[in-house]
């Protein structure tokens, strides 16, 4: 049960309440997890609280969702198994011959997954410089691009794309424009509110936060066509969040703000400190005034530059691997956004 909306308090309170909520059945101010797959039909064959099968929705997801929507000021959310289930949801949402615009720099393996899908016929497919709006503008074909994705910052080069540019160009283009927002977050970007029509979090990474949850979401500006496919694809693929898992998400999100402002605080340390190492080459970290979209990033990421940065070491990839292996507080591991610190060669 919930009873906060952002009108009348800050998002740090709407996530550490997650809304308000407490179990109307016991009065507990943590949410419940609903482990039942299957829900029971009344005499007149209809289903009371209009659950049917675990697969198309689970109680589980609801505070999840209404918490993603109202931080992402959206109108619906959907959750999934992971944040790959929900980027490719989008795209399997369009139909057979669209043309879609994705980034060149951009998590792995959501490209590669791209790449093979354009490849096999499923879609048309531009990858263009990340934050290159004139390029952006010089693929977009009207009447015919359907979706433009962005992902600011872009992994693991962290450049920074103007989503309210990008969002004018899509919208001119008649496409719509979807931005993976996992780096930043809501604490310090939110897409919707900039134009964008759909924003996808990884949230294994910061909402999970503690490395031991694997889940995505997506939140749409208005719930049309397409995210009505979106909601159809979530359930009929099985792409779907287990209800321990979203109670994780939802426990993970309740010290989002906390989590997330203390870790870009220490990389914006770390990044100062180590731009004029004489062992490096450069420091990639918006938060610096030598990168090239910091101005940008200052006025699009309020608040903080995120917690993610990127070395390039002197001396090429064995020097950089040489480096992480001797490192003895992070640890060599893939993936971001948990509390603890991690390196890896790229």
């Amino acid at each position: 049960m919930t009873g906060m909306r952002r009108t009348d308090y800050q998002p740090e309170t709407l996530a550490a309440q997650v809304l308000g909520y407490s179990d109307p059945a016991t009065g507990g101010v943590v949410p419940a997890i609903q482990p039942s797959t299957t829900y029971l039909r009344e005499p007149d064959n209809s289903y009371r609280f209009g659950i049917a099968y675990s697969r198309a929705d689970n109680p589980g997801y609801r505070e999840l969702e209404a918490l993603v929507t109202e931080l992402e000021q959206g109108q619906a959310s959907l959750c999934f198994a992971s944040g790959m289930a929900a980027a490719t949801t989008a795209f399997l949402a369009l139909r057979p011959g669209d043309h879609v615009i994705a980034p060149r720099v951009m998590y792995w393996g959501l490209r590669n997954w791209l790449v093979d899908h354009a490849r096999s016929g499923g879609m048309l497919l531009d990858l263009v410089p990340p934050g290159d709006l004139g390029a952006l503008q010089a693929a977009l074909r009207p009447g015919k691009t359907r979706l433009v994705w962005l992902e600011t910052p872009a992994n693991p080069t962290w450049e920074v794309t103007d989503i309210a540019g990008a969002a004018k160009l899509a919208h001119e283009a008649g496409a719509y424009l979807a931005v993976d927002s996992t780096v930043a977050t809501p604490v310090f970007t939110r897409p919707l509110e900039l134009g964008a029509d759909l924003v996808m979090h990884s949230a294994t990474k910061y909402f999970g936060g503690h490395s031991d949850v694997m889940a995505g979401t997506l939140t749409c500006a208005r719930t049309d066509e397409l995210w009505e496919r979106m909601v159809y694809l979530r359930s009929n693929l099985g792409g779907i969040l287990g209800p321990f898992e979203a109670w994780l998400v939802v426990r993970g999100l309740r010290t989002l703000f906390l989590r997330v402002r203390a870790a870009s605080e220490t990389a914006l340390y770390l990044a100062q400190r180590l731009e004029r190492h004489p062992g490096l080459v450069a420091v990639l970290y918006p938060g610096l005034a030598s990168h090239p979209q910091h101005e940008l990033a200052a006025h699009q990421m309020r608040g903080g530059f995120g917690a993610m940065l990127s070395l390039r070491v002197r001396g090429g990839e064995e020097a950089a691997i040489r480096v992480a292996a001797h490192l003895r507080l992070f640890k060599r591991a893939t993936s971001l956004g948990g509390v603890e610190s991690l390196v890896e060669h790229r």
